[in-house]
């Protein structure tokens, strides 16, 4: 058994770190272990944070866990003492979250004032960030360098972390499902409590909406007029955080006011399991990605899903089989949709994704990051 910190936003932070770290801490715990979280008392200031809310609004902490919430990614002094309370309860080994360089020098400053006493091990979400600004790669090499040993979700991503350190010590397990948001239920009581028209075609986006996903890729190919013929409908689930004018304008331009179904706020957890088992398809139109929680949402609820040729994505949904993997056009997005609604490839896909989601349990996640520390 081993006593294992993991460091990164917890409840009441939210979104898709937070549920994640949840997740892995309630895992852990099963599997034997005894794993704490340590999360933020500060994640990001509130200039930085382009949406809403950092909080949950609803819901309650998860049971069964303990969340320290300490860190202050903007105060030095609050890392060291942070580090203090580390070295003083003997970690085995402490897992940091990275997915952005902002928490570099935070937590790279951490692990170097703990390294002498536990082993330092990062999960990695992202190396090199989807969107690039200034001292990127400075804060993120001073990250990597305090850290024993690297966990990646994607091969994209333990390819990406050999451009700043030498350290060979690195594994690659892919994202499990998330199984946080409830049981399914049936499309006809998802879509009654949606308010959604039960005979509809619906093939749904989720997530919070910034440029590098694509959503206006996948609005101009809803424009495609067999797709109108056909009366299938896009249900956007989530918040914009950026601005939202240009996809209206989308919207005005190809005349989709009745295609496009708008729910633009941030889904609460215990809602989003109506918006997949609502949906026919789910589609990720990225521009770029290295892996993604919304594919393994889209797994637990065993829903097909189209997805661009980037990154990591394409190594978790088999072309043809659990669902499309497509180019980065309107033109072979919307040949997809077309295909999937008019040769009825819902009821294959769906009877492979039911097959393929066995790969995605916890338990070998956490085989091969214990197994990471045992080799750091």
């Amino acid at each position: 058994m081993s006593k294992i910190f993991i460091i990164g936003p917890a409840y009441p932070l939210r979104g898709g770190p937070a549920q994640f770290n949840e997740n892995l801490c309630t895992e852990l715990n099963k599997a034997g272990h005894d794993a704490q979280i340590i999360s933020y008392s500060l994640q990001y200031p509130n200039f930085l944070f382009p949406g809403s809310s950092q909080y949950e609004k609803s819901g309650k902490a998860p049971e069964g866990i303990k969340i320290h919430t300490l860190i202050n990614t903007v105060n030095p002094f609050n890392w060291i003492r942070v580090a203090y309370f580390i070295k003083k309860e003997k970690p085995d080994f402490i897992l940091f979250r990275y997915w952005l360089p902002f928490f570099g020098p935070c937590l790279g400053t951490i692990g170097r004032l703990v390294k002498s006493k536990t082993t330092v091990l990062a999960l990695t979400d992202n190396i090199i960030p989807h969107e690039k600004r200034f001292g990127d790669a400075a804060f993120t090499k001073y990250f990597v360098k305090s850290c024993d040993g690297f966990i990646a979700m994607s091969k994209t991503v333990l390819n990406d972390i050999s451009k700043f350190t030498s350290n060979q010590n690195k594994a690659y397990s892919p994202h499990p499902m998330y199984e946080t948001y409830g049981a399914s239920v049936s499309l006809e009581d998802a879509r009654k409590k949606l308010n959604l028209n039960q005979e509809d075609k619906i093939i749904l986006f989720f997530g919070l909406i910034r440029h590098y996903k694509g959503l206006d890729i996948l609005m101009e190919a809803m424009a495609h007029p067999e797709i109108k013929k056909l009366n299938i409908k896009l249900l956007i689930a989530g918040e914009f955080y950026e601005d939202k004018q240009p996809y209206l304008d989308i919207i005005q331009k190809h005349q989709l006011q009745n295609q496009i179904i708008l729910h633009d706020k941030f889904i609460a957890n215990e809602d989003v399991r109506y918006y997949f088992c609502a949906s026919n398809l789910v589609a990720q139109t990225y521009r770029n990605a290295t892996n993604s929680g919304v594919t393994m949402v889209g797994y637990y609820y065993e829903k097909p899903m189209l997805v661009n040729n980037v990154g990591g994505l394409t190594e978790i949904v088999p072309n043809e089989k659990c669902g499309y993997v497509v180019e980065l056009s309107t033109q072979k997005i919307s040949e997809k949709i077309i295909e999937y609604f008019t040769q009825n490839k819902e009821t294959e896909f769906t009877v492979n994704v039911r097959i393929e989601k066995k790969k995605y349990e916890w338990n070998e996640f956490i085989r091969v990051l214990i197994g990471l520390h045992k080799s750091s």
